[in-house]
């Protein structure tokens, strides 16, 4: 992919081209993509190797897991867990705030992009979504976003009422990473349907307007080190970088809120963003980048 000789959306990028990225001086350098795959590949290749061999490197899977004896866990599935059971298991509650501190501190929503098992599919299937929707075969549907919170509490309202996980059942983080690392089980089924109507209904629906655990990450990454920084000096406008992102509005806010500010560059703050770094990417202007706020404080 070189996104200095041509506008690189999603529609018209092959999908394998996306994973190499040519320099302004021509040089090919692996992308984000590429590094994002091999990241969620690696971490389900050590489950993997965990139950298939017995090594005991990490065991579980992605919602729960124990690395090296030490407890890790989604911070919904555990707050589904306090709400059903009403109690407060030690371990549980450790390997929760260790994944809280990690991504509310450095990562924000990162884990959508760059651990999320389905998010592979997802991408795959946005881009079948985009082929659909500029041949005019389907019609590009959107929806507000906001729409997730309401699926935050509902499935919250089910763990108290019920006294069960009642989202681990529609759970497709979970299931996807179960079936890699286990093999089949019957709930695949309804990650191919998730799949296919993010496919023909709407792009990227689980992620933008179901998921709670991407919900929960965006709350907490309001002050991750961190961030997509936006350049507002080289910035043209094309908008590509709007095309890919699955949630463009983080970008739209950052710019007209900043438009008129004075200054060079400015960071997209807000939650929503999962740090993909497909907008850096695909700017030919190399406008957008990783910010790490870090080195300001040290």
């Amino acid at each position: 992919m070189n996104k200095y000789q041509g506008r690189q959306t999603v529609a018209n990028a092959s999908f394998f081209s996306t994973f190499i990225t040519t320099t302004k001086d021509g040089k090919k350098r692996p992308s984000i993509r590429f590094y994002r795959y091999f990241t969620m590949i690696l971490i389900h290749l050590l489950f993997v190797l965990s139950f298939v061999a017995d090594i005991q490197v990490i065991e579980g899977d992605i919602t729960g897991s124990r690395m090296l004896g030490f407890h890790l866990a989604d911070p919904f599935i555990t707050t589904q867990i306090i709400l059903s059971r009403a109690e407060l298991p030690v371990n549980l509650l450790i390997g929760a705030f260790t994944i809280l501190a990690f991504y509310m501190l450095f990562a924000g929503r990162a884990f959508c992009s760059w651990v999320c098992p389905y998010n592979f599919f997802g991408e795959f299937a946005e881009r079948l979504n985009a082929k659909l929707v500029s041949k005019k075969i389907i019609k590009k549907r959107e929806f507000d976003t906001k729409i997730r919170y309401i699926f935050l509490i509902i499935f919250w309202i089910l763990s108290l009422v019920s006294g069960y996980l009642i989202f681990e059942i529609f759970n497709v983080v979970g299931i996807v990473s179960r079936f890699i690392i286990y093999g089949y089980s019957a709930a695949i089924w309804w990650a191919v349907l998730v799949f296919l109507a993010e496919v023909f209904f709407s792009r990227r629906f689980w992620c933008r307007y179901v998921c709670p655990i991407g919900t929960l990450y965006s709350l907490l990454s309001k002050f991750r080190a961190i961030k997509v920084s936006w350049n507002k000096e080289k910035c043209d406008h094309c908008a590509v970088c709007m095309d890919v992102c699955i949630v463009p509005k983080v970008l739209e806010i950052t710019k007209s809120k900043n438009k008129d500010v004075p200054g060079e560059k400015f960071s997209i703050i807000s939650g929503d963003c999962t740090m993909c770094g497909r907008c850096i990417d695909v700017c030919h202007q190399d406008a957008l980048n990783y910010e790490n706020r870090l080195k300001k404080l040290l």
